[in-house]
């Protein structure tokens, strides 16, 4: 009998590929397991590219399942080169701290953490592989990994043309010797990761198999790709983030919001939790009625990693804005944002008033709304988000964007 979360998660069109599809239906109908997630720290928060397995993983929690969140303090300071045309850049101690913490407070979320059996817990690799020494590593690992089938993963021929360094080639015994460290700590028995870390992750079961004479599994998801057919990503210069001092909820409602018709089917099964029969209603609809489907979408999307009160919000100032066009219609204005900026000098800077004590009375007599919040007190800070919605009394809108 298909076990109902491998049901759940082919009808919403999460899986790619599974390494063993019918052994994996097995051990989740004999009971709960635990599956693990990985990410680097390459940025302080989540984007939407990262979110196809982690709502996959949000679906694992809700039937019971416990989730492993690994953040890659290790495999951060390699870089993995899945991908990739040339190295990532090396990063400091302190800007890996910064971004594991960003990391943090994106996967909260999305999952329940706690000490319970299908509470997520988060693990941070750098804890075990900093006990290994160069030539304990070697020792102990060296052997189970052979060149040829190293040399065959598509991650490592794409990088050999374009010079791929010893150090990201050992990228993948790193991410091997993690599941098999998740596996003896935790029984953890299932990696999920995106289409383009299959290869990485069979390395993985493989040196399970080997050490332990255990089996263990791998399933992938699609990637999602921009309208350019461009993978959603930070390098990718496209990304949509999930903390909120990167994007702000309205603006990540308004990305949701403006889904191309021909994904709205796709996008409502993966980064909702809407019953699959709503979603079939929703997504017959043709027209302008469709457009209502797109809203569904965003409120919903947006409610999972934002809250109610923010979906609301960004909705409510969609709905203000030219009856609910879409935001990009509005006029939009660059300025420097550093950081976090006093709303009237934000005002000011851009070009919404002349004088900050115009701008400051504005703000104190209830004129000002930003991204649907209206801003009454003239010593509030607008946080350095990647752009605003602002309205100025009922009838000027305008998108600030940070340079």
């Amino acid at each position: 009998m298909q076990n109902e979360l491998l049901r759940e998660l082919s009808a919403r069109g999460f899986i790619n590929q599974v390494s063993n599809i019918d052994a994996l239906n097995d051990a989740l109908n004999n009971g709960k397991i635990a599956a693990y997630l990985g990410s680097d720290p390459t940025a302080d928060s989540l984007h939407v590219g990262h979110l196809v397995p982690v709502m996959m993983m949000r679906w694992l929690q809700k039937y019971g399942h416990r989730p492993i969140m690994l953040v890659g303090g290790a495999t951060g300071r390699i870089g993995d080169p899945s991908g990739r045309d040339s190295g990532r850049p090396m990063m400091t101690e302190e800007v890996l701290s910064h971004n594991i913490a960003g990391l943090k407070k994106s996967y909260s979320k999305f999952f329940h953490f706690g000490d319970g059996a299908s509470d997520a817990i988060m693990v941070d690799n750098y804890d075990w592989m900093k006990t290994y020494s160069h030539l304990d590593f070697l020792r102990d690992f060296g052997t189970d990994f052979t060149v040829p089938r190293m040399l065959s993963m598509e991650s490592v021929k794409r990088r050999l043309e374009t010079g791929m360094t010893f150090l990201e080639f050992n990228y993948m015994t790193f991410q091997a010797v993690d599941f098999l460290t998740l596996y003896k700590n935790y029984g953890c028995v299932l990696q999920t990761c995106g289409a383009d870390q299959w290869g990485n992750a069979i390395m993985g079961i493989e040196l399970i198999r080997k050490k332990l004479g255990k089996e263990a599994f791998v399933l992938s998801t699609s990637l999602i790709t921009d309208s350019n057919g461009k993978k959603i990503g930070k390098s990718a210069g496209n990304a949509i983030w999930v903390n909120e001092d990167k994007t702000s909820p309205y603006e990540y409602y308004q990305y949701f919001r403006n889904t191309p018709d021909d994904l709205v089917e796709k996008f409502l099964k993966i980064f909702t939790e809407i019953p699959l029969d709503e979603i079939a209603r929703l997504s017959a609809l043709q027209g302008a009625e469709l457009n209502e489907a797109k809203k569904i979408l965003a409120h919903a999307a947006t409610e999972i990693a934002h809250g109610t009160a923010a979906a609301d919000d960004a909705a409510a100032a969609a709905a203000a804005l030219f009856g609910g066009a879409a935001a990009d219609n509005a006029p939009m204005v660059e300025i420097e944002m550093p950081g976090d900026m006093g709303v009237v000098d934000f005002l000011c800077a851009a070009g919404l008033f002349t004088s900050k004590s115009e701008a400051r009375r504005m703000v104190e007599q209830g004129g000002i709304q930003i991204d649907g919040q209206k801003i009454t007190d003239p010593r509030a800070e607008i946080a350095s988000a990647n752009s605003h919605m602002v309205q100025k009394g009922k009838k000027v809108f305008l998108r600030v964007v940070r340079k």
